[in-house]
């Protein structure tokens, strides 16, 4: 139940956040966006769900998993109906902040809650499904783009996203707190994050988050807009329709990624199938900028062809972070640790759509997405500087 609360809770959690990619042309000829000024609503949106990741965890580690991730659910999906209402950039950067916060603490307090109610041996494989519920809700929110855009317009897209609400109903009922959360009696607090060994493990997996999420959305920010982007802009020149369908082919990628790192997760090892993923997420980045170039039904085909992959290696590598991080923090900061560690790297990856953006305005979208193939590679080197932690009981993590 608390794997089906989670998953289903990051599902809704992605499609929330991601219509406003799907809606970023519509709204920037609305609004009349420049492309830094529509890269800066989703830079804004990370800075907040960055906040929003830290005081969950820390709220987590005090009231219970269950409870944090009912609030985070609720914050997200009420918020999301309020972006319907914008009148400018202002009114638009306010909603999406909101949005950003429900974002951060619903993963904070749900992969915390994931990790600590499966065994060691298949911890990875649990986190990777929670992980594959935002393939799925980027999936879902192409199909409802793909549905509601072309025919209603943007601001009824945002309204649907308060349907995520109604799952907080299953939580309440169908939801315990972990076991080893409940009978967990240490006291120590957010400080203890920065002191001893815990500090240099603190440091390090902050680092390490921070770049793979550098590149993760300055790529995937800016993707629908690559697509549908005119040709002489850098773009590929597809429809809105064709655009959903590319994106589709590439989530069902990040779906296989996800999953398929948990297994490899829980039989080498995090470090190596972290390496892998991250490696083919670099090779792949700058190809498929390029692929427009071919012209034509060429360039298409080839775009199409490689979406999964991109998909595939470009994503999957999140599913390490729910497992990893909570194995290196006791229960009594695991939250707060998980919480800091990755969504102060989300904070500072707030950056890359910003400057992704402002690359595009320069040189155009495609040639600006290889930047962010050294920040994979950034990420590659970072993880052999941490312990590798597969099949570690969570009861017995200590502070040392």
């Amino acid at each position: 139940m608390a794997l089906w609360a989670a998953m289903l809770g990051f599902m809704l959690d992605a499609m929330d956040v991601l219509l406003y990619v799907f809606a970023l042309q519509s709204i920037r000829a609305e609004f009349g966006l420049t492309n830094a000024q529509a890269g800066l609503v989703s830079s804004v949106t990370l800075v907040a769900s960055a906040a929003g990741g830290i005081a969950a965890g820390v709220i987590a580690d005090r009231l219970g998993r269950r409870r944090t991730l009912i609030y985070t659910i609720l914050l997200y999906s009420l918020s999301s109906a309020g972006a319907a209402t914008s009148q400018n950039l202002a009114q638009l950067l306010l909603w999406r902040g909101l949005i950003g916060l429900g974002l951060g603490g619903e993963w904070s307090a749900g992969s915390v809650l994931v990790a600590e109610s499966w065994p060691p041996e298949h911890r990875g494989k649990a986190i990777s499904f929670m992980q594959s519920g935002w393939a799925l809700g980027y999936m879902l929110a192409a199909i409802v783009s793909a549905l509601i855009l072309p025919r209603f317009g943007w601001r009824v897209l945002f309204v649907v996203g308060i349907l995520p609400a109604l799952l907080t109903a299953f939580i309440r009922r169908k939801v315990s707190e972990p076991e080893v959360w409940s009978a967990e009696r240490r006291k120590m607090t957010f400080l203890d994050l920065f002191r001893g060994p815990l500090g240099r493990r603190t440091l390090i997996a902050t680092s390490l988050a921070t770049s793979v999420l550098l590149g993760y959305w300055g790529l995937f920010t800016w993707l629908p807009g690559f697509l549908s982007a005119p040709v002489a802009e850098g773009g590929a020149g597809l429809s809105i329709v064709r655009t959903s369908g590319w994106m589709f082919a590439m989530q069902f990628g990040s779906l296989a990624g996800y999953i398929s790192f948990g297994w490899l997760a829980d039989w080498m090892g995090r470090r190596p199938a972290f390496l892998l993923y991250v490696l083919g997420a670099a090779a792949l980045t700058p190809v498929y900028g390029a692929m427009p170039r071919l012209g034509g039904a060429s360039a298409e085909t080839a775009l199409l062809a490689l979406s999964p992959f991109v998909g595939f290696f470009g994503s999957g590598y999140f599913s390490l972070f729910g497992a990893l991080l909570a194995e290196l923090y006791p229960t009594a900061v695991r939250g707060a640790g998980q919480g800091f560690s990755y969504n102060f790297g989300r904070a500072l990856s707030a950056l890359a759509p910003f400057a992704v953006g402002a690359l595009a305005d320069r040189s155009g979208l495609g040639p600006s997405l290889a930047l962010n193939s050294g920040f994979f590679l950034i990420g590659a080197a970072l993880i052999f500087a941490l312990p590798e932690t597969r099949n570690v009981r969570l009861s017995e993590v200590r502070g040392g």
